[in-house]
């Protein structure tokens, strides 16, 4: 199950589509927003998830442990044969279809995670993830313009960083698109149009 409009199951959705597991690991998508308790299927007829037949995401979550009591997110992998979560760690997800689900990727499909090069990804992936990821969320969700301010020149230094990266090199890592490279794509694809002024991470438009 995957949102479109949350960067975090964007990037399962890109992986997932870039190499080719479209046919074994089919896809619900829930609306743009979300109530206070669920992601809901308020696109699908009725209100419903063709597959798993449920409204709410939630259901999901409370197949497999009753009273669930964290938050409901998305992209969360759901097993259609009883209708459970499986998982919800966005962060290994996209790693899992890489190295477990390789019998089912297409021909050609491109090494996302190749092991030669895991440690550099990975250490990438961690800084892109604190000041880049989270970093836009940290500016607008601020409490205060101390705390505004603070995480306004983190990001940008983090940005920053990764344009000089990027200046000989049309890839983060190595000279194919990686795992890196999504998880960097999916909030650089949403900075100008949203970030920039609903978070006000306005120091300058990407483009």
């Amino acid at each position: 199950i995957a949102a479109f409009a949350c960067p975090w199951a964007n990037r399962a959705i890109i992986v997932r589509d870039l190499l080719g597991l479209q046919d074994v690991i089919s896809m619900g998508n829930p609306g743009p927003t979300h109530d206070a308790d669920s992601w809901t299927f308020d696109l699908d007829p009725g209100g419903v998830d063709p597959v798993l037949g449920i409204p709410r995401l939630k259901d999901a979550y409370e197949k497999r442990f009753p009273g669930y009591p964290k938050g409901i997110t998305v992209p969360a992998m759901v097993d259609t044969r009883d209708g459970a979560v499986v998982t919800n760690d966005f962060a290994q997800m996209t790693l899992d279809f890489s190295t477990e689900w390789t019998e089912y990727q297409r021909d050609e499909a491109p090494a996302l995670y190749p092991e030669h090069l895991r440690d550099e990804i990975d250490e990438l992936n961690a800084m892109v993830f604190t000041e880049v990821n989270n970093g836009v969320y940290r500016c607008g969700f601020a409490g205060n313009q101390d705390a505004y301010d603070k995480a306004y020149d983190r990001l940008f230094a983090g940005l920053d960083q990764l344009e000089d990266r990027l200046t000989d090199q049309r890839y983060l890592v190595g000279d194919t698109i990686t795992e890196a490279d999504v998880r960097l794509f999916t909030t650089l694809a949403r900075f100008d149009p949203v970030y920039h002024g609903h978070f006000k991470t306005n120091r300058n438009l990407l483009a």
